[in-house]
């Protein structure tokens, strides 16, 4: 079973930051799940627990970024348990350059009516949320990083499909 895998943060690995959102899609033969969990929720059990059942996971920059960072903080090493994909070297051998949203732009990926938004924006609206209780933050949050992972998986698709890359 696939995953797709993004997390947004505090800032880089180092220092006070920490995760705020990790996000999971996970193909269900037959079914399509989002699982996100937040803040204080986001623990080794309880990533590991989405991730049952897993066997690969798919992410965009995840081999220097996501993973290390939640091998990091809280400390899951998700690399010592499942197969991974980074889909941005994937892309790279394809031609394709930037990064996820300018990747997504020239492939005609939508981010529905989504602003134009990147990882700084999401360390802004957790800032919100955190500071001012401000639940419509939390939600834009949570909405970007629903984007991200969905489109994780149309991403792998397109390169299969036109750029025949398989797994």
């Amino acid at each position: 079973m696939d995953a797709f895998l993004d997390i947004e943060t505090t800032g880089f690995i180092g220092g006070n930051s920490y995760p705020t959102v990790v996000g999971v899609a996970i193909d269900f033969p037959g079914d399509w799940s989002v699982e996100q969990l937040v803040g204080d929720a986001i623990t080794p059990a309880a990533i590991e627990h989405v991730l049952e059942g897993v066997t690969t996971i798919y992410t965009f920059n995840g081999s220097s970024f996501d993973l290390p960072f939640l091998a990091w903080k809280p400390g899951v090493d998700l690399r010592r348990q499942f197969e991974h994909q980074d889909l941005m070297h994937t892309c790279r051998r394809a031609g394709l350059r930037g990064g996820l949203k300018r990747i997504e732009r020239t492939l005609g990926i939508d981010r529905a009516d989504l602003p134009d938004m990147d990882g700084h924006d999401a360390v802004l609206l957790w800032r919100k949320y955190l500071d001012e209780a401000n639940t419509s933050a939390l939600e834009l949050l949570l909405e970007y990083n629903r984007a991200d992972v969905e489109n994780l998986y149309t991403l792998r698709n397109i390169l299969r499909q036109q750029h025949d890359w398989r797994t």
